[in-house]
């Protein structure tokens, strides 16, 4: 894996904010308009739009323009390289707390010795 890999950056540069997060949990629901999203963070409208184009631009999400209205769906395959890169921290770590564990044993079965 490269060690600045800016797909990664991008998702968790978008999961980082409250009201992404917000945006997302409400998409996950199903699909829902600009003005639905916006309602309850109680930010203008120019400000939800940078939140959603952020998101979109990690892939998060897809809009969809029918007339005036903007639609956005959740695209929840983006998130694969977040799990796989977590996965991979996790196994990393398990490994490691195993191999500490294996040697705080060790020492304690020396010491009764």
């Amino acid at each position: 894996m490269a060690k600045h890999d800016t797909q990664l950056s991008d998702l968790f540069h978008a999961l980082a904010d409250p009201t992404r997060r917000q945006m997302l949990t409400r998409l996950a629901e199903g699909p829902a308009p600009v003005s639905e999203l916006a309602g309850p963070t109680g930010l203008r409208l120019p400000t939800v739009m940078r939140h959603l184009s952020v998101l979109e631009d990690a892939g998060l999400i897809a809009t969809a323009k029918d007339g005036r209205v903007r639609t956005c769906a959740i695209v929840p395959e983006a998130l694969t390289p977040m799990q796989a890169w977590i996965e991979e921290q996790r196994s990393i770590w398990e490994a490691r707390l195993d191999r500490l564990d294996a040697y705080v044993m060790n020492l304690m079965k020396e010491r009764e010795k």
